[in-house]
């Protein structure tokens, strides 16, 4: 299985695991080493706490060390016309204006304008250019979206 990210996205996998295998690692331990200061283990809160972050953190970087192997690096394609990953989009929906990045599933971030390819808007726009008008198939109904610009 392939991960598609952008650019941007590797990066932030990449800063992501770094920052989990040195400074995540290095709390969670001190955090361990004072727990274990305190004496008695099984019923020592704090030390539960803190394996179970270990836990958490290691399955974390364990997933991020198999998506960044598997990554696949896509990049808007000028050569191409239509909306594809990668792609900048502006739109207006009921007389508002939306700007979105078409990004894969693993980026997607909508409150940051990211959608991935596949959300109702993201499959709605893939292969279309401006001018068109796509229709989006939401959990509220069927809403009608002119593309004013893609990048």
């Amino acid at each position: 299985m392939s991960y598609i990210v952008t650019k941007d996205g590797l990066k932030k996998l990449q800063e992501e695991l770094e920052h989990r295998t040195t400074t995540v690692r290095q709390e969670i331990a001190q955090a361990i080493k004072e727990a274990k200061e305190q004496g008695d283990l099984s019923e020592n809160a704090e030390y539960s706490e803190a394996k179970r972050e270990q836990a958490e953190n290691e399955a974390r970087i364990a997933q991020l060390e198999v998506m960044l192997k598997e990554a696949e690096v896509v990049k808007h394609d000028g050569r191409i016309k239509g909306v594809q990953i990668g792609s900048s989009v502006t739109i207006v929906c009921n007389g508002k204006e939306h700007n979105f990045e078409i990004v894969g599933s693993n980026e997607a971030d909508p409150t940051a304008g990211k959608i991935s390819t596949e959300s109702p808007f993201g499959k709605a726009l893939m292969g279309h250019d401006e001018g068109d008008t796509v229709t989006v198939e939401t959990p509220h109904g069927t809403t009608e979206c002119r593309i004013t610009k893609v990048s």
